[in-house]
């Protein structure tokens, strides 16, 4: 009877923990397409899309306090495809290795391909600290896909960078590990939607154990409550599975070229429009975070996510 009580309790938990939604988050979680990284003394930064990039830290992955942003004074290099001074620097993508932070970050207009990919550097994460890099890569209307929401794949010594909005979807590029930034002029097409007008975008590919997963976001975001952006995945089956750079396919098995993408994370109760993730690696296993709409905003969402199944699963 013992026995049955507490493992009713626990399927009790876990159905709670479902219905919750995002775990505890507090202290200022206003984000909009929030990237993670954590530094070599447990800190943890998040970084969003705003005018000079926003950055939040954090000593316990729950309590966030806003520092700052990665250009205090602008960055006018931007306003070119932003088309207007001191604009919202998009869906920026951390990662930190060796003492030193690299940002990549989009600037571009709603509807627009005229876009680019920019790169920055830190050693601390902190306001005042970044240098520029320069660009990355860009678009105009002669491209049939658009350079925004970057994602770096760093896998042994191969470095990748996927990106890509709506048009033809999401592309991949290889980049040089010494610089960061894209080399040869090779595009790969990885992920593309015709449905609902081809709405896919904010890529992130990451490997677990010796499984690559591509994680998007599909549908409208930036609508507040009536955003319907959703999170999707898909991963490359077995006997393709040395290299990140194609062949992905839903838990259906429907390539991600053909409109393909398992449902990770919709609007559930007051959780509207889940999107613009990033997923990381933590102490705990890895993490899933993202945006969500309420009648007060866009705010920050973090869970768990459980691979045991060969699927993503979020806890």
């Amino acid at each position: 009877m013992l026995l049955l009580s507490l493992l009713s309790a626990l399927i009790l938990a876990k159905l709670t923990l479902a219905q919750v939604g995002p775990g505890v988050v507090t202290g200022n979680t206003a984000v909009h397409d929030p990237t993670i990284c954590k530094d070599s003394a447990g800190k943890y930064f998040i970084f969003s899309t705003a005018p000079g990039i926003e950055i939040r830290t954090s000593t316990d992955r729950t309590a966030w306090t806003l520092v700052g942003k990665v250009w205090p004074n602008g960055a006018n290099w931007t306003d070119e495809y932003t088309g207007t001074s001191n604009g919202n620097i998009w869906a920026p993508d951390c990662y930190y290795s060796n003492g030193q932070f690299w940002l990549y970050y989009s600037a571009s207009s709603f509807g627009s391909q005229k876009s680019a990919i920019f790169l920055a550097k830190s050693t601390t994460g902190l306001p005042g600290s970044w240098s520029h890099q320069g660009m990355i890569t860009s678009t105009t209307n002669n491209n049939n896909y658009n350079a925004i929401d970057p994602n770096l794949l760093v896998d042994g010594g191969n470095w990748y960078l996927s990106l890509g909005s709506w048009w033809t979807g999401i592309k991949l590029q290889n980049v040089t590990s010494s610089t960061g930034k894209v080399s040869g002029s090779s595009v790969t097409s990885i992920a593309q939607r015709t449905a609902n007008g081809g709405a896919i975008e904010a890529s992130v590919i990451y490997k677990s154990g010796s499984y690559y997963y591509l994680f998007t976001s599909w549908d409208h975001c930036c609508a507040g409550t009536s955003s319907d952006y959703n999170i999707r995945c898909a991963t490359i089956p077995p006997l393709c599975n040395d290299r990140p750079t194609g062949g992905y396919v839903d838990k259906n098995g429907v390539a991600l070229t053909a409109g393909g993408g398992t449902l990770v994370l919709g609007s559930h109760g007051n959780i509207v429009g889940p999107g613009g993730q990033d997923v990381m690696t933590d102490n705990d296993g890895p993490i899933l975070i993202y945006h969500y709409y309420t009648p007060s905003g866009s705010f920050l969402g973090i869970n768990r996510l459980d691979f045991s199944s060969g699927w993503p699963v979020v806890v």
